[in-house]
């Protein structure tokens, strides 16, 4: 990158993930560790920036969780997600002098 020879931004598609969980009964997103181990269920979630899933894996730690619980889970994992995706989005355009992508005077 010092040298600038950077000339198309390399990204194909945005990719995020989040882990989500429900402590306590109540659906929570992004778990520390701390939360993830108490969890009564933790899942992880994969997505693209096209909001299609690479990875959906979730457990129930003792208690089985219903298509319910699930449903809320992925809910709020695809909204931050969402979020992960902006900010992605928004560095790279922030940041896009830094490698001066598409200026030959720069090599």
């Amino acid at each position: 990158m010092d040298r600038k020879l950077i000339r198309t931004i390399p990204i194909v598609e945005h990719v995020a993930a989040t882990s989500v969980g429900i402590i306590d009964g109540t659906p929570m997103l992004d778990l520390c560790y701390t939360e993830d181990s108490s969890a009564d269920v933790d899942m992880n979630v994969v997505m693209t920036g096209a909001g299609k899933f690479v990875e959906i894996q979730g457990t129930a730690e003792e208690t089985p969780f219903s298509k319910e619980e699930s449903d809320q889970l992925l809910d709020l994992s695809i909204h931050g997600i969402e979020q992960l995706i902006r900010l992605q989005k928004q560095i790279i355009i922030e940041n896009r002098d830094e490698v001066s992508i598409g200026n030959p005077e720069s090599r």
